[in-house]
């Protein structure tokens, strides 16, 4: 009986020191700071102003600020719909996908697609082949480093920084001319050690919608090469900058033409407008068809532990609007329509700011490119748009031009000319 009672009061006394243990294992975790952007979305839906306008959204919106679904997308998912199995996708994901995704990238009749000289597996969207990239280069280039623009999207920094490479920066954007910085530009691919890493937008820089000319990609390809560097492109806007497919794929063949090896992350959210479906690829020029493989089977390697295979629905809808002659003409005269909307809502903006009296330029608003206009208010004056006005986006002044329409673009130069009128 004794000892029983000893046997119980020491397991009673070991689960109560477990017990305790295990209420303290997560009691250092601390609350993860807000999206920027997902916080001003989140602000704007508690707003109950019935004037209230979001232009922080980085997705694209119709003439009255609805979702878009593209008629193409429709069109291929009403083929697919109960068509195929659900099993399992390769882990380099759907060929078929792929190979319509990379003929968009280098050209439909390029010279690498024939000779297999590209390294490429679906990912999961834009971030996904930019992470996937991240953990290669850590992986395969241990003592490297990643040249990031200044500024650009958030989650780059996150990307790498979780992948553990280490970070530089170069200067891009001027703030006095709301323009490309390409001296400082060039001049730190110059000073940047031999073999180093860039990270370049590949057309619709976001956030700032600056891109360079066609000659001034010349010289940054030239000066690249001269310093033995890599580029690695992020294209998330093929065709919704321009509404030219080929026409924002300029960068990159200039680049091919260089002769660089080049690595790339395209993704389908916005210009396919398949956000949710989280479709992407990346890929990877190689010397030769044996390096190809081997470049792919590591990728597919990094891929395993992440999420072991990607997503069948979504390439599903791309591959067969790209590979139907009919449903990509479809696709082409769609995102040409939001382009056009959008440079169409950049002109409007800026008009009606001039015919307000604005003493400032806006002349960089219609000669950015793509979703964002960077417009170069200050915090404060982004904070008094919400405060007073009701007007949502994130505090570096960036607009998201698909949240301006006709019916609120009065109403947002208005705001605009209110608190930027002094400055």
């Amino acid at each position: 009986m004794a000892l029983s009672t000893k046997l119980f009061q020491r397991r009673s006394s070991t689960a109560v020191v477990f017990g305790s243990r295990s209420m303290s294992w997560w009691r250092t975790v601390q609350p993860a700071p807000k999206d920027p952007i997902l916080g001003v979305t989140e602000a704007f839906l508690a707003d109950p102003s019935p004037n209230k306008v979001n232009v922080g959204v980085g997705a694209y919106r119709d003439d009255n600020g609805k979702p878009v679904v593209l008629e193409c997308v429709r069109e291929a998912e009403r083929r697919v719909a109960g068509k195929l199995n659900m099993e399992y996708l390769p882990m380099g994901g759907s060929v078929k996908m792929v190979e319509e995704t990379l003929k968009l990238a280098y050209g439909e009749t390029s010279e690498f697609l024939k000779d297999k000289r590209i390294a490429a597996v679906q990912s999961l969207s834009g971030t996904g082949a930019c992470r996937l990239f991240a953990d290669f280069q850590k992986r395969f280039r241990p003592d490297s480093n990643i040249y990031i623009p200044v500024p650009t999207w958030a989650n780059h920094h996150n990307i790498w920084r979780d992948a553990q490479v280490p970070q530089r920066t170069f200067h891009y954007y001027h703030p006095e001319t709301k323009g490309l910085d390409f001296a400082g530009l060039i001049d730190d691919i110059k000073n940047a050690p031999s073999g180093s890493f860039f990270l370049l937008h590949a057309c619709a820089h976001n956030p700032t919608g600056v891109d360079p000319s066609e000659e001034q990609w010349k010289e940054i390809s030239y000066q690249i090469k001269g310093k033995g560097h890599f580029a690695f492109f992020d294209m998330a806007y093929q065709g919704f900058a321009s509404g030219d497919p080929e026409r924002d794929a300029k960068a990159i063949r200039i680049f091919l033409e260089d002769g660089h090896l080049i690595g790339i992350s395209q993704s389908y959210a916005k210009n396919m407008g398949l956000y949710g479906q989280r479709v992407g690829c990346l890929s990877l020029l190689c010397e030769d068809e044996k390096q190809a493989v081997a470049v792919k089977s590591q990728l597919q390697q990094l891929a395993r532990p992440m999420y072991s295979n990607p997503p069948v629905h979504g390439p599903l809808i791309v591959s067969t609007i790209l590979g139907d002659p009919d449903l990509k003409n479809l696709w082409l005269r769609e995102v040409k329509g939001m382009a056009d909307r959008i440079i169409g809502m950049r002109t409007a903006l800026r008009e009606n700011l001039e015919k307000l009296g604005s003493p400032l330029s806006w002349e960089h608003m219609t000669n950015q490119i793509g979703m964002f206009c960077y417009s170069g208010m200050t915090p404060e004056q982004v904070d008094r748009l919400t405060n007073e006005f009701h007007i949502y986006l994130t505090r570096n002044g960036r607009i998201s031009m698909a949240g301006v329409t006709t019916g609120n673009v009065g109403y947002l130069a208005n705001a605009i000319h209110e608190v930027t009128k002094s400055a």
